[in-house]
């Protein structure tokens, strides 16, 4: 339980920091409107490597994104109810996190006129809706998260983890994320989607439910193609 706890607070605290940025940059009157894609690419990162501390200062193994426990499934280091018991915990901590940006950024709801960025602070979004492709977006740039990542794991002490995976998260924002807004995490679209279907937020308008499935799928499956590929190439 004390494993679960810290996918929960990594996993929270990454949706206030991450959902945080896209709030700062899309809502009315926020001082940080329209700062761009390298400041939310690059906040993201951050929260990143923020959450992967928390969750390890807390006892957990910093998956903080379902797509951990299933490579850990793949890879046959990680019991099923153990799996399940993390990917639960970090879409409640997720759809939390999601809750205290809403609250943070309260005032800055109603005097926003756009539903679609306020829809954008909690979920992601396709550029262009076209969802063969935008799946395939997802699977990609999930299959270069858990790859790249398995290397840089092999190849650098472990105390690096958390920048390095901060580090790579940044670069596949600036490189792969304009497509879709590289969700490369389940937990952390569906939480804060739930969250804005719940929430009393002024003009908000739908929470795009038949787009949903895309960073859910798209995540899994690349995921789990990365792991299959590391580990018959990374030694």
């Amino acid at each position: 339980m004390n494993e679960a706890l810290g996918e929960f607070l990594g996993t929270m605290t990454l949706i206030v920091l991450g959902g945080g940025v896209v709030a700062a940059c899309l809502l009315e009157k926020s001082k940080a409107q329209n700062a761009g894609w390298l400041v939310i690419a690059t906040g993201w990162a951050l929260a990143v490597m923020c959450g992967v501390y928390v969750a390890k200062a807390a006892g957990a193994p910093g998956y903080i994104n379902p797509v951990g426990p299933v490579v850990g499934l793949i890879n046959q280091k990680l019991a099923f109810d153990k799996a399940a018991l993390f990917i639960a915990a970090e879409l409640a901590g997720a759809f939390v996190g999601a809750v205290v940006v809403w609250l943070h950024y309260l005032p800055h709801w109603a005097v926003t006129s756009d539903p679609g960025a306020k829809l954008a602070v909690f979920a992601t979004g396709p550029a262009i809706r076209d969802l063969p492709a935008n799946v395939r977006s997802e699977i990609i740039a999930t299959f270069v998260l858990v790859f790249v990542g398995t290397a840089l794991d092999r190849a650098a002490p472990a105390v690096f983890g958390a920048p390095l995976g901060g580090a790579l998260v940044w670069s596949i924002g600036l490189s792969l994320g304009a497509t879709t807004g590289y969700a490369l995490n389940p937990a952390r679209d569906l939480g804060p989607r739930l969250a804005h279907a719940v929430l009393p937020i002024a003009g908000k308008g739908g929470s795009d439910w038949g787009y949903a499935w895309v960073p859910i799928i798209g995540p899994l499956v690349g995921g789990a193609l990365g792991a299959l590929v590391a580990k018959a190439v990374i030694v």
